[in-house]
Order: structure tokens, then sequence, then C-alpha cells
């Protein structure tokens, strides 16, 4: 009996690293995150702004995929569309600030303003994980708005 317990836990603990491993696998890339943006970017350009952020805010589209999703934030750290929480949308986060207590919308606007594109880093939830975790940030300006995918490491 003893020895089909110990069976029965190796076999648990095989099948947990492997699901940590293919969890790990579904990852989005740096360069996944940041051809999405210019896709979203390219979408505003091609159909407005209103028909972007409806294909940005929907779960199911082309701008939400594994851990990757697009936002939208205004230069006044307004959130317009969000890929991940239809609940973002329309809040003001200028204040808002990471584990930490890194002020990343506001970071985020001054990268826009002085640099046009970057990468940031701060600390976000994990949609896979549920935990905070280390995020990274594509974001670009595109006129007046700021938009973005992270990965997290």
């Amino acid at each position: 009996m003893k020895k089909l317990v110990m069976i029965g836990l190796a076999v648990l603990v095989m099948f947990g690293l492997a699901g940590n491993g293919f969890a790990a696998g579904k990852r989005g890339t740096a360069a996944e995150a940041e051809r999405m943006v210019k896709k979203a970017i390219a979408t505003a350009k091609a159909k407005g702004n209103d028909a972007a952020f409806a294909e940005i805010n929907n779960p199911k589209g082309q701008f939400t995929d594994r851990d990757l999703y697009v936002f939208v934030y205004d230069m006044n750290g307004k959130v317009m569309a969000h890929g991940l929480n239809l609940k973002m949308i329309g809040k003001e986060l200028i204040d808002m600030k990471d584990a930490d207590g890194k002020a990343f919308v506001k970071e985020r606007i001054e990268i826009a303003k002085t640099k046009g594109s970057g990468w940031q880093d701060y600390k976000f939830t994990d949609p896979l994980t549920r935990t905070i975790e280390h995020k990274r940030a594509y974001i670009e300006r595109h006129g007046d708005l700021i938009f973005g995918c992270g990965i997290y490491k």
C-alpha cells in the first residue's frame, strides 16, 4: 500500500512539473507583444479608434492571446481600452502604483511623451497565475493615446 501511495505521489509530481512547463510554454514573448501593439495601432489608423477599441476589448479577438493583451490609455492616464479587464475602461489611473509603490502609469505617460515608444518594467497581476509578477510592457504613442502590451517574466 505504501508503495502504491509513493507511485501516486510521483505521478502527481511529474504531472505538476509538466504542467508548469506547459504553462511556461504558453507565455507570450517580447516580440509578440511589440507586434501586437503595432497591429493595434495599424487597426486604429485603418478603421479608427472606436473600431480598434472594440476589437481590443473583445476577449476572444486578435488582441488577446494567452497572457498577452493590448491596453490603451489617454495621455491623462484614463483607460480607453483593455483586452483583459473591461471594468478598467474609463477609469483614471494616473496615480496607480504597483506592489512596490512604482507609479507605472505616470512612467508610461512620460515614456510616451519623451520617447514615443519603449519598454517599462513594473509588477502586475499575471492572468495565468493570478499572482503579482514582474511585467515588462512595450508601449507606443499614437496621437494622444498610448497603446501597450506586456509580458510576464
